[in-house]
C-alpha cells in the first residue's frame, strides 16, 4: 500500500514536510517526533521504507485464548504493535477447545528460541492448574508476563483489570438506579479472576443493597463463559426476581438480554445489564451496552514494557499490577421499576379481553 503524507501526518500531528523528512532519513527531526511518524506508518498499515526497518531484536511469543472473545484480539492488536515498536516479532499463538494446548505452544515457541512470552488469561489464571510450568520456564531462564491473572510464588510480572473493583462499581451503579436485587454472572470459580468478580459483587452487595446475606446465594450463577452461558443463568436468576444483573464479560451480558426478550422482557425497562471489558462494537449493540471497561491498551503496553526490561536484563518488579476499570454506562441500565407496573418481571401479565365466537 502506498503511502499517503497526509494520512500520515494526520496520524502523527506534524506536518506532511516532517514526515517526508522522516521517510527519507534526514537530519534535523527530533527523536520522538521521528518516533511517531514511525508509529503512524505502522498504525495505519504502512510498510516502513527498507533505510528504516528495525533489525529485529527476537521473536516474542504472545498466547492467548480464542478469539471468538472480540477482547482478546484487542489485546493482541497492542501487544503486537508494541513489541514492533519495540523491535522485537510477536509469534501470535491461538487457542481453540480441542485444538493446540497452551503447553503445546510453549515448545513450539522454545523451539523457536523465542525472547520471551506474554500469556494472556492463560492457566496462569486457574488455581486448579500446576503452576510449576511458569517456575520451568523463568528457570531456564526465559523472561514471561502474565496478563490477567495472579498466581502466588511465580517470579514474573502480573499485569491485571482490578475485577473486584469492576463488580462493587456495577452494582453501586445498578443500587444508584434504584435495583436491590442485583444478581451476578461470571465463570467458573477456580479462576482468579472470578473469583475477584465475585468477592467484590458480595461485598458491595452486603454494604448496599440491604439484602441480608442468606439472600445473597440464590443471586449469583457461576457458569459456562460465553453468549450461552450468559443466556442459560439469566434465565434462571430471572426466574428468582432481578431486576439488574452484573455480567463477567460482554459475551455474557448479550446472552443475558436475549434470555429476557426470549421471555417477552426489555431491557433495560424491565432488566438492567452490564458487562465486563467495553469490547470493540459494544457500543452498538440494541441497547448499547453499559459494562466496564478494561483499559487495554495501558495494559498491554505495560505488559510489554516489562517483558522488554527483562529480556533487556533490567528485572521488572515481579509483582501485580493492577489497573482500575472504568463504568461506561449506556442504554442496557435505567432506574429501577420503568417498566409499566404490569410489565415487570415477575408480574401476571393481564390476560387478552375474551372474544366471542359466532355458533
Amino acid at each position: 500500500m502506498r503511502a499517503r503524507l497526509s494520512d500520515i501526518a494526520q496520524q502523527a500531528e506534524v506536518s506532511e514536510a516532517t514526515v517526508s523528512r522522516v521517510l527519507n532519513d534526514r537530519p534535523g527531526v527530533a527523536p520522538e517526533t521521528r518516533q511517531a511518524v514511525l508509529t503512524a506508518l505502522d498504525v495505519l498499515g504502512y510498510e516502513r521504507p527498507a533505510r528504516l526497518r528495525k533489525r529485529s531484536a527476537g521473536l516474542v511469543g504472545l498466547v492467548v485464548p480464542e478469539l471468538e472473545n472480540p477482547i482478546f484480539p484487542a489485546f493482541a492488536q497492542v501487544i503486537e504493535s508494541t513489541l514492533a515498536q519495540s523491535g522485537f516479532t510477536p509469534v501470535l499463538c491461538t487457542q481453540t477447545a480441542g485444538g493446540v494446548t497452551e503447553d503445546e505452544y510453549v515448545e513450539m515457541l522454545l523451539d523457536r528460541q523465542v525472547s520471551g512470552i506474554v500469556f494472556v488469561s492463560g492457566l496462569h489464571a486457574d488455581t486448579a492448574a500446576n503452576h510449576d510450568r511458569y517456575r520451568a520456564l523463568i528457570g531456564r531462564p526465559l523472561p514471561i508476563v502474565m496478563i490477567n491473572g495472579y498466581a502466588p510464588g511465580i517470579a514474573a510480572p502480573f499485569v491485571s483489570c482490578d475485577d473486584r473493583e469492576a463488580a462493587e462499581l456495577a452494582v453501586a451503579h445498578l443500587v444508584a438506579l434504584g435495583h436491590r436485587r442485583i444478581g451476578l454472572i461470571t465463570g467458573p470459580d477456580r479462576f482468579v479472576p472470578v473469583q475477584r468478580k465475585v468477592a467484590g459483587w458480595r461485598s458491595a452487595m452486603t454494604r448496599l443493597s440491604g439484602l441480608p446475606e442468606a439472600e445473597l446465594d440464590p443471586l449469583a450463577e457461576l457458569t459456562l463463559f460465553g453468549v450461552e452461558g450468559g443466556e442459560a443463568a439469566a434465565g434462571r436468576l430471572l426466574g428468582r426476581g432481578v431486576t439488574g444483573l452484573v455480567c463477567g464479560s460482554d459475551l455474557m451480558a448479550l446472552g443475558a438480554i436475549r434470555a429476557a426478550r426470549q421471555r417477552g422482557l426489555s431491557v433495560p425497562a424491565d432488566l438492567s445489564v452490564v458487562g465486563y471489558d467495553d469490547s470493540p462494537l459494544m457500543a452498538f449493540t440494541e441497547p448499547p451496552l453499559t459494562t466496564m471497561r478494561q483499559p487495554v491498551a495501558a495494559m498491554a503496553v505495560a505488559a510489554v514494557r516489562a517483558l522488554v526490561d527483562e529480556i533487556n536484563g533490567h528485572a521488572a518488579p515481579h509483582s501485580e499490577y493492577l489497573f482500575r476499570p472504568e463504568l461506561v454506562v449506556r442504554g442496557s441500565t435505567a432506574v429501577a421499576g420503568s417498566a409499566p407496573e404490569a410489565d415487570r418481571p415477575g408480574r401476571q401479565r393481564p390476560a387478552p379481553p375474551a372474544v366471542a365466537v359466532p355458533a
